[in-house]
């Protein structure tokens, strides 16, 4: 599939019409039924969907149909096919705190500890979401090179004037996790496998600032599986040129 970068331009009445549709969509986070499930109570199920944003799914792939709605939704996207694989969202901890099953992929994707670990991945960071209209200050998305299927999704804001926050507890119920650490909070949900989480976590100034992250577990469990049979593969390529080099 070939990246490609879009740019559309439309009217005021336009975009204000976009917004309302971006903040319902952010809205629908989680509408695929009770949230709260706890961990482990059922294995994801084929062709159903967990979470989704703006429509995207964990059986989406991606597209250059797909590029060109994003770009009118959330402006052009910085792309990048290679880098660091970083789960951590909001203050440094909550993972392990709330979510383990996803601190233990994020370990996974960066082992051994302390050194740069790098990736092939598809990753779509939008920096200028707010000239489109969006209440995102950064929107990051990353895919699979090879399946296409997203990875994850991360959305940062501060202010939650679209009130996102209190609609998905009043649409989805109680939240798995709902914890408050000092100034800060943390709520989770979970869904066939795959979680959900908003950290809200004040900035230097004592700002709440909201930190959203889609986690689609069972794609990142093929993505490492992946890369181990990779690395595998490799490592007897290099035993067979060390036993014929003499």
């Amino acid at each position: 599939m070939r990246i490609a970068m879009h740019t559309r331009r439309g009217g005021r009445s336009r975009r204000g019409a976009l917004a309302l549709s971006l903040a319902l969509a952010v809205l629908g986070l989680a509408a695929c039924g009770d949230g709260g499930a706890p961990q482990g109570v059922a294995a994801p199920r084929t062709g159903v969907e967990s979470f989704t944003f703006l429509g995207i799914g964990r059986e989406t792939e991606l597209s250059d149909r797909l590029l060109g709605e994003l770009a009118e939704k959330l402006g052009n996207a910085a792309v990048e096919q290679r880098g660091t694989v970083d789960l951590e969202t909001g203050a440094p901890g909550v993972l392990d705190e709330r979510l383990p099953e996803i601190a233990a992929l994020h370990r996974r994707l960066n082992s051994p500890p302390g050194e740069r670990v790098e990736h092939d991945r598809t990753r779509l960071m939008y920096r200028y979401a707010r000239s489109r209209e969006a209440p995102f200050d950064l929107v990051e998305l990353v895919f699979d090179p090879q399946t296409l299927r997203p990875l994850f999704f991360r959305m940062r804001f501060k202010k939650d004037d679209a009130g996102m926050v209190a609609a998905l507890q009043e649409k989805h119920g109680p939240p798995a996790v709902d914890a408050a650490s000092g100034d800060g909070r943390t709520l989770a949900w979970r869904k066939e496998g795959d979680a959900l989480l908003v950290a809200v976590v004040p900035d230097q100034f004592g700002n709440p600032v909201h930190h959203v992250a889609i986690y689609f577990t069972e794609n990142l469990q093929r993505r490492i599986a992946a890369e181990q049979a990779q690395a595998a593969e490799k490592a007897k390529g290099r035993q067979r040129s060390g036993k014929s080099a003499f």
